[in-house]
């Protein structure tokens, strides 16, 4: 179902539940303001979703109301998960999907790191 960035957050979503400890992930990153974890349909030998912890719906809802530390702190953790994953030299993807056009599935901001094979054009020609 797509997501309409522009409404409040929902509470119920699945990556609050499993930010609250109602779901089991296979975590791979945490800190105060991030949570990376493993997909559980990977579309590639490595998928991480990378959230922040914050309620945040969207790209665009986090980068206009996020602190700057939270933003720093996102962003950074970004590099170092693909630094970790050993994705930096060979190369990898992240995708963040907005609203029903970009494909958002989920309404809370997550990143896809996508990596471990060649992922091949970014867009179906």
């Amino acid at each position: 179902m797509a997501i309409d960035p522009t409404l409040p957050y929902d509470e119920s979503n699945i990556f609050a539940k499993i930010l609250r400890g109602d779901i089991p992930c296979n975590k791979v990153f945490e800190d105060d303001h991030v949570l990376a974890f493993h997909d559980i349909a990977p579309q590639a030998p490595t998928h991480i979703l990378v959230i922040p912890k914050g309620a945040y719906v969207s790209w665009d809802d986090f980068s206009a109301r996020a602190s700057e530390g939270e933003i720093a702190a996102f962003v950074r953790a970004v590099g170092v998960i693909a630094r970790e994953a050993g994705l930096v030299e060979p190369g990898y993807r992240l995708l963040a999907n907005v609203g029903a056009d970009g494909g958002q599935e989920v309404p809370h901001l997550h990143v896809h790191l996508f990596g471990g094979r060649a992922l091949g054009p970014m867009l179906a020609r």
